[in-house]
């Protein structure tokens, strides 16, 4: 995204409603698109930065994060309430006095202040008793059928000694996070492990996008299925299914196959379609003609209004 920041990716203010945001990326969705722009690696990184940044301003949570944030709520593995706490210490830190003599500055000043919070120290830990391991992070790469499917998968995380096999859960979306109970480093002393906490990182599908549960995916249509109707075969994550486009369909149009989206935690969302006119390539003097004379059967004109 242009340097990080999804309203400059889609050129729109920070105010921008829902609707204008929508309208932006459907314009530039259009211009960039594989389909319009065969072979063009530049368009086709284009319409991917196009994707991500709507993905961020058309989720409701992950576009608060990024007002709150900034660049950072971008990252993969984010975590606002985790940055929250974070922020409330080292404000903390910055009011507390100095630590008492012939006490480490370092343990007191974050074990005692995050006390105060409710935490006890970097791995929830009270003083008085046996300190919990540290807990451990590692990062999973996943295909983006294999978030929606759910995997198993081995990996190393660091500061642990053996490879893990984690399962991930179907549904996954970037940013998701497993945690593994107990599986960390043991504390000093003999005390419990820390927990390990895998993050997930989905590569983006040449077809799919998905807007929470719901997947999304841009259908080419032709002028006469535009126009007269049809029943086309369209891709889902559990494979093609015959899909009635109305008599008709305008160009953006969102078209909604209900329960083929991704399935989380007993919810499954829906799959849209958004149909968009696809010309044809060839010139055709006779095609040109009679869509001239189509003209008139518009009810209005087709921007009107558009002055105001």
């Amino acid at each position: 995204m242009s340097k990080l920041d999804p309203y400059g990716t889609l050129g729109v203010a920070r105010t921008a409603t829902a609707e204008e945001i929508r309208t932006a990326y459907r314009k530039l969705a259009r211009k960039y698109h594989p389909d319009v722009n065969p072979g063009d690696k530049a368009a086709e990184a284009h319409f991917k930065e196009v994707a991500a940044a709507y993905d961020v301003l058309s989720d409701e949570q992950k576009r608060k994060n990024f007002d709150e944030f900034g660049a950072d709520a971008l990252h993969t593995g984010f975590d606002p309430d985790q940055a929250r706490a974070y922020k409330r210490w080292q404000e903390a830190r910055a009011h507390a006095p100095p630590p008492r003599a012939h006490e480490d500055a370092f343990d007191w000043n974050l074990e005692d202040l995050l006390g105060q919070f409710g935490a006890g120290g970097p791995s929830g830990s009270r003083r008085g008793g046996p300190r919990r391991g540290p807990d451990a992070t590692g990062e999973v790469d996943l295909d983006f059928m294999q978030a929606l499917h759910g995997a198993e998968v081995t990996l190393t995380v660091p500061g642990v000694a053996t490879p893990l096999r984690v399962r991930i859960p179907p549904g996954a979306d970037d940013g998701s996070q497993v945690t593994l109970r107990g599986q960390g480093a043991p504390g000093p002393g003999g005390g419990p492990p820390g927990d390990v906490i895998i993050r997930t990182r989905v590569r983006p599908h040449p077809v799919f996008r998905r807007e929470g549960l719901d997947l999304v995916l841009d259908l080419p249509v032709t002028l006469s299925e535009a126009y007269n109707g049809a029943t086309v075969d369209v891709p889902t994550p559990g494979g093609p299914v015959k899909m009635k486009i109305p008599p008709r369909t305008q160009s953006g149009t969102r078209l909604r196959l209900r329960g083929k989206g991704v399935a989380r935690g007993g919810q499954v969302g829906d799959l849209f379609a958004v149909a968009w006119l696809r010309l044809p390539e060839a010139e055709d003097r006779a095609l040109g003609e009679a869509l001239r004379a189509a003209d008139a059967l518009y009810a209005r004109p087709p921007r009107e209004g558009m002055d105001r």
